[in-house]
């Protein structure tokens, strides 16, 4: 039983330590405004972004064509 309880502390404690680490960027400057920049976009003209739909084209199309293989069992 007292094994079982120190267990808990100590998973909890580490617990609490792991939400506080991620937690610190965002406590660090508690007046100060995190200001991100614009992301690069000056690569998304090519096949493999090119997304008129919001999905990109070759992407979903070999996705469909792997579907059959990986939904059917293989035998051999």
């Amino acid at each position: 039983m007292k094994k079982t309880v120190i267990r808990g502390l100590v998973a909890s404690a580490l617990a609490g330590a792991a939400v506080l680490g991620a937690a610190a960027p965002a406590l660090a400057a508690p007046g100060e405004v995190a200001v991100v920049d614009e992301p690069d976009t000056t690569n998304l003209n090519n096949a493999y972004t090119f997304a008129p739909l919001g999905v990109p084209v070759i992407g979903l199309v070999r996705s469909l064509n792997a579907a059959p293989g990986k939904l059917l069992p293989s035998f051999g």
